[in-house]
């Protein structure tokens, strides 16, 4: 039986009930691009202007929102905004480790309300189910979908082997499809195949892989970066995340001199990843 993930991101649209998952996989073949931008910086300002810089060449937005310092409504209506603008969906990289009620009050309150505007978010599966149940409460309502992180491209990550399977089983366990798919380096679905007697091993599942590269290895804290023809290629992988490597420009010496020049750095990186993500999906489907 030929993978799943041979199949085109247009064909592999039915497979999903989640509304979020088949959103980012009808933006992926509507614009040709399977890149998703991590925007991991500290000012809304900053934020704003690589979102629109990229914009045009990205699935996915991926935030950090607690790490902006000057965050207020303002920023949410404006991302909002973008992602119309510019056809792209919205991750909040929120990584929730708690207990059910515990994440649904941080999902759906607090000062951020991720669940307002972030099409899509994620979670430890540490805590056990029921943080998945948690999480569903507030986000099925709303069309939104969950990604459980599997695994991560840090060294020296615990989220690895048998913890990975355990995500693999709860999303497959998952009659709701509140859970669309992993953070993970590679098809952990795969890895972990279901049982023969299990109605549950047809599920289709988006891997989405941070710690992606063109340039460099890593970057001396840990991070560990992969080529986008590895992951999407060889490894099966269907959005490639990328951070520094497309706004690094922007924190440089030269881009605080001159932003303008650094913000068209950024767009020309932007369009270089998507080219090289792009450009490894159709070699797969070959």
């Amino acid at each position: 039986m030929t993978s799943v993930w041979k199949q085109s991101y247009a064909a592999r649209t039915a497979n999903f009930a989640n509304p979020a998952a088949r959103a980012l996989l009808e933006t992926m073949e509507r614009k040709k691009t399977n890149l998703s931008i991590s925007v991991d910086v500290t000012k809304k300002a900053d934020l704003l202007a690589v979102v629109d810089a990229v914009g045009p060449d990205v699935c996915l937005v991926k935030t950090h929102i607690d790490i902006v310092e000057d965050f207020d409504a303002d920023l949410v209506e404006q991302l909002t905004a973008l992602s119309k603008k510019h056809d792209f969906l919205i991750f909040e990289d929120r990584k929730f480790a708690d207990i059910g009620n515990t994440v649904s009050l941080q999902y759906a309150a607090g000062v951020h309300k991720i669940a307002s505007w972030s099409h899509i978010t994620n979670a430890h599966l540490v805590p056990g189910p029921g943080i998945i149940t948690g999480l569903a409460e507030v986000g099925l309502p709303l069309g939104r979908g969950l990604l459980l992180l599997a695994q991560m491209s840090s060294a020296g990550t615990l989220a690895r082997g048998e913890y990975s399977g355990e995500c693999v089983r709860a999303a497959r366990a998952d009659s709701t499809g509140f859970i669309c798919g992993f953070i993970a380096t590679q098809r952990v679905d795969e890895l972990f195949p279901a049982e023969q007697h299990a109605q549950d091993g047809s599920k289709d599942f988006l891997v989405l892989t941070p710690g992606i590269g063109l340039d460099v290895k890593g970057d001396g804290k840990g991070q560990q970066y992969l080529t986008p023809e590895e992951v999407v290629r060889n490894r099966g992988s269907d959005v490639i995340i990328v951070g520094r490597g497309i706004y690094g420009a922007l924190l440089s010496e030269e881009g605080r001199k001159d932003r303008t020049q650094a913000l068209e750095k950024v767009r020309e990186q932007a369009q270089r990843y998507r080219k090289a993500g792009w450009e490894a999906y159709l070699q797969r489907l070959a």
